[in-house]
């Protein structure tokens, strides 16, 4: 076989394709750039699902976030700068564990009873 003349008007040296580079440790992550302090029912439906989305994807990837949600959720999002009303309280919910959720409650003053604002779940669809 004839070997082939280079004929581009700027000679380019062969190289391997570039590598990636090692990760030595866990890349940090933001839920939310900054601090956010929800103020209301009507603040927290219309921003938190955004920030819950998240963190929900965060607890499918990454097992320390995961067991520190699992465990205080709420504590969680405080250290990532997410502060929720004082009446405001959030579970992470695992009964099937192939479809975990979050939902957020609302606990009114001297009642026992709370109610449900919202809940997030991850739904993985396919289609032909």
């Amino acid at each position: 076989m004839a070997k082939q003349q280079n004929r581009s008007l700027v000679p380019v040296a062969k190289q391997l394709p570039a590598t990636r580079p090692v990760k030595t440790s866990k890349q940090s992550f933001s839920l939310y750039d900054g601090e956010r302090h929800f103020t209301d029912r009507e603040d927290v439906r219309e921003f938190l699902p955004d920030i819950l989305g998240k963190a929900l994807a965060r607890t499918w990837i990454d097992a320390d976030f995961r067991t520190a949600f699992d465990n205080d959720p709420c504590g969680t999002l405080e250290s990532h700068g997410v502060f929720l009303p004082e009446n405001m309280l959030i579970e992470f919910q695992r009964q099937n564990a192939d479809r975990p959720r979050i939902v957020v409650y609302e606990q009114r003053p001297n009642s026992k009873f709370k109610a449900r604002v919202l809940y997030l779940q991850l739904v993985m669809m396919a289609g032909r």
